[in-house]
């Protein structure tokens, strides 16, 4: 294969597992709280609308993020209160945020622009260009978040606290450390993760919101995560892997095979979530996730 073929696609995954990435360690900081978070794909959804919306209104890529980020952090707080404070079945909620996520973008954005859930073509300063190698600053920031996730959960005290509340939270609260403040904490960081992700989708490689446009990005960030087995640099590699399986995707399409004849778009594009189950397969039995993930903290009186 030509090194130019081989340049490109690697640059192009890189740009398809950069969303990929950011739900990753959104789940990662979650469901290493002891909070199992569904909801990625809900949450990198009305990141990727409110970044659109925001960059268009005030005609400013880092509205549009802030907006998206913020969107997204409310999102994962709902989820937070229902999970942490009422103490309800996290997968439950997860699945209701996505729910909620896809009907609300998709109307309130027709009620807005009359585009069918589209927001209006974003142009100039509305998107992020390239500043480095052609990538946006939301990349760079993005793979800055996967040393600073190893480094903080791993080194610091605050990150070992966060760790032992999800694997026991009852010696954590023992020692006077509140557990629904380390949570909480956790879910507004993988709130601002997924916002960087979605805001990446519509502010960054595309040029605004279509509805749906996450394609089940955070159930395959998820997988990653199991993938990975909750670690920080492995979810990387994971991320990158699922974004080369994309971008081979893309490259493939339109190929003739002997004996067969031109393989069908549909089949090429199913490709990255076949592999998806293929290395979930491999891996789910070996994967232990922190012992207190989706288990709700009663204190004992």
């Amino acid at each position: 294969m030509d090194l130019g073929i081989i340049a490109t696609l690697f640059d192009s995954a890189l740009r398809l597992s950069i969303p990929l990435l950011a739900a990753c360690l959104a789940g990662l900081w979650s469901e290493r709280s002891g909070v199992v978070d569904i909801g990625l794909e809900g949450k990198m959804l009305v990141a990727a609308f409110a970044a659109a919306v925001g960059a268009y209104a005030f005609d400013s890529a880092w509205i549009g993020l802030l907006a998206g980020v913020g969107a997204s952090v409310i999102f994962g707080l709902v989820h937070g209160f229902a999970s942490i404070s009422q103490r309800g079945n996290q997968i439950v909620s997860g699945v209701a945020i996505n729910m909620l996520a896809a009907g609300l973008t998709a109307i309130v954005g027709n009620a807005w622009y009359g585009q069918g859930g589209r927001t209006p073509p974003l142009e100039g300063v509305q998107r992020f260009s390239g500043v480095l190698l052609g990538h946006s600053a939301l990349v760079y920031i993005v793979l800055l978040a996967v040393p600073l996730t190893w480094f903080v959960l791993g080194r610091t005290r605050f990150g070992l606290r966060l760790r032992a509340v999800g694997e026991n939270p009852a010696a954590v609260d023992t020692a006077g450390i509140s557990v629904t403040g380390l949570r909480y904490t956790a879910v507004i960081i993988g709130g601002v993760l997924c916002g960087l992700g979605g805001a990446y989708l519509s502010v960054g490689q595309a040029a605004g919101f279509l509805p749906n446009m996450t394609a089940g990005r955070g159930f395959i960030a998820l997988a990653a995560l199991i993938f990975a087995k909750w670690r920080a640099w492995p979810a990387l590699g994971a991320c990158f892997l699922f974004g080369l399986l994309d971008a081979s995707a893309n490259q493939l399409q339109g190929v003739v095979l002997p004996g067969i004849g031109e393989v069908p778009v549909q089949a090429i594009q199913a490709l990255p979530y076949l592999m998806t189950v293929i290395l979930l397969a491999g891996v789910i039995g070996t994967a232990i996730p922190p012992r207190a993930a989706g288990i709700p903290y009663v204190k004992e009186r």
